[in-house]
């Protein structure tokens, strides 16, 4: 499904580097999710969905560590 040297790393891995391993194969910026070459769907929040239907919660910054713009 996609041009990996070696084979697409597992979608059943729920660490997030284990995901950025992974190439987007369709792209819907627009719409706020990406589909990639292992069958999982992330989305701009952080959140998945992975191909055996399990999902992973977003990965929010608390409040207080946000940057407040000048």
């Amino acid at each position: 499904m996609c041009s990996h040297q070696s084979s697409c790393p597992s979608a059943d891995r729920t660490e997030r580097a284990h995901r950025d391993d992974a190439h987007i194969v369709s792209a819907h910026p627009e719409q706020g999710w990406y589909l990639l070459c292992d069958g999982a769907i992330v989305f701009d929040d952080t959140g998945a969905l992975l191909p055996d239907g399990s999902v992973v919660a977003p990965h929010r910054v608390p409040a207080g560590q946000l940057t407040i713009a000048a």
